[in-house]
């Protein structure tokens, strides 16, 4: 199936099954679904789609959209102009404190210059410097021991503290990666779908849990060791880190310097796990290993004010009872930010436009909101929360008439079922909605009691004890699906 025909069946599923549910309530007289309506939407959403146009504009004209970044605010403001001349109303970027500058890499380059020529592929990790120009220097590479103690740690860099400083340095074993003669499934059967989306089936049971392994008396933990790294390699003058991607096909993960302070890490790079091994190779023969980087890369001051953008189309005699919708706006730096979450703004988008096009006047509020600083810890969806509603323990006025919060971040492919926070009864009134959309593959909706925080947006509001929806994609692959660079 083509990525359009996925993207309309999303949408159309999404805005039939959730725009014209009744709030989501345990309590209360159910609402008819108009199944004329779900017709024109159908026929709107198949032949006058914008999402294409949508995603085009926030992946290959702005994107990456790292938080902070000027691309993501310029997302953002797109997205405000072309939800105003849709006809939403108070279409604005919402600011919300990030605390972190802006970061964006600007160009890099990077080759083995000997004892052979060759290009490297690599990405930038986030808020690290740049080399100020291009540095070429011998390779050096340093493998930490195992959870070491500090005892342990600090005598390893007591042998390596001379030999770092003005090196380019390879830090970890190459990883040696199996071959996957029949690779996973991309996408979720029906068969394990409709398990996971029927409220009476019987939970399978989990397979049993590997044993934390004892930790060693005064064992450091990761971020205690990878905290003392960082301090060595820039005190120990090293040019520029080189970790390894540790994934096959040439992709690579590219995140972010945990401090998010430039000033406190050396310029680094995630490189191709292939490249890696034949650089880690050729040091193992004995032989001496030239590379060269050239990394520019800017912060921008202003970053530390992050927006999310929110529109709405008002509602008639329930005006002041909101329904919410939306996705994660910013992305990883390492590609255009399509599958993670490009696609849940436009479907979101495409779905509230679907309705103002069709000449639809809701009884409620239905506000699109397209968050940032999703990748960084759900910022921006938490800093809304705190800000509108506040908690079930100390709510404000708007609290309870909240209806719902529909959330898109978990791949690609058509909307397969969803997912709300509250009692059993809370999903009965989308179970219902869902199912006119069982031809486009929608199984169905459950409910649950959890209030953790992670995973995605929605989770910000079921934290606040809201109830928060996720929508379960084809492709199951939830919020893993990170950025990763476009290599071979």
């Amino acid at each position: 199936m083509k990525r359009e025909e996925l993207a309309k069946l999303c949408a159309l599923a999404l805005v039939g099954a959730f725009l014209l549910t009744p709030l989501v309530r345990t309590t209360g007289a159910q609402e008819r679904i108009d199944q004329n309506v779900n017709a024109k939407i159908v026929k709107e959403g198949t032949d006058h789609s914008q999402i294409m146009r949508t995603l085009h504009f926030f992946t290959d004209v702005y994107g990456p959209r790292l938080t902070g970044s000027p691309s993501l605010k310029a997302a953002g403001e797109w997205a405000v102009k072309q939800m105003t001349e849709w006809g939403f109303e108070n279409a604005h970027l919402e600011p919300w404190s990030f605390g972190h500058p802006g970061w964006a890499n600007e160009r890099a380059s990077g080759f083995i210059v000997s004892p052979v020529k060759d290009s490297l592929v690599f990405e930038v990790l986030a808020w690290t410097p740049g080399t100020k120009g291009a540095v070429t220097a011998s390779a050096f590479q340093i493998v930490l021991p195992e959870r070491p103690t500090q005892e342990q740690l600090t005598a390893y860099f007591d042998t390596v503290r001379d030999k770092v400083r003005g090196k380019i340095v390879l830090v970890g074993k190459h990883t040696i990666l199996p071959v996957q003669i029949t690779p996973p499934a991309k996408r979720v059967s029906d068969e394990e779908l409709r398990p996971r989306f029927d409220p009476d089936a019987r939970p399978s049971p989990r397979p049993s849990a590997s044993p934390t392994p004892t930790p060693a008396p005064n064992q450091l933990t990761n971020a205690q060791v990878g905290e003392q790294l960082d301090k060595f390699l820039l005190d120990g003058g090293a040019l520029v880190r080189v970790n390894d991607a540790g994934r096959e096909h040439g992709q690579i993960r590219a995140f972010n310097n945990r401090t998010f302070d430039v000033d406190k890490v050396v310029p680094t790079v995630v490189l191709r796990n292939e490249d890696y091994g034949r650089v880690s190779r050729l040091l193992a023969d004995g032989l001496d290993v030239t590379l060269e980087f050239d990394i520019r890369n800017r912060t921008f001051p202003e970053g530390t004010t992050a927006y999310n953008v929110v529109a709405e189309i008002p509602g008639t005699d329930k005006r002041d009872e909101v329904v919410m919708l939306g996705g994660h706006l910013d992305s990883w730096h390492a590609a255009t930010g399509a599958t993670d979450n490009a696609v849940g703004c436009a479907v979101m988008m495409e779905a509230a436009r679907i309705l103002k096009a069709i000449g639809v006047r809701p009884r409620r509020t239905i506000r699109v909101a397209l968050w940032s600083g999703e990748e960084e810890g759900l910022l921006g969806s938490q800093a809304y929360v705190k800000e509108h509603f506040g908690t079930f323990e100390n709510p404000k006025p708007v609290f309870a008439k909240f209806g719902g919060y529909f959330n898109i971040d978990s791949g690609t492919g058509r909307a397969r079922g969803l997912s709300v926070f509250g009692p059993p009864e809370a999903a009965a009134p989308l179970r219902e909605a869902v199912g006119a959309f069982g031809y486009m593959g929608v199984v169905g909706a459950i409910s649950s009691r959890s209030r953790a925080l992670g995973g995605s947006d929605n989770t910000s509001f079921s934290q606040a004890g809201l109830p928060g929806i996720g929508v379960q994609l084809n492709s199951g692959t939830g919020d893993d699906a990170r950025a990763e660079t476009r290599v071979g």
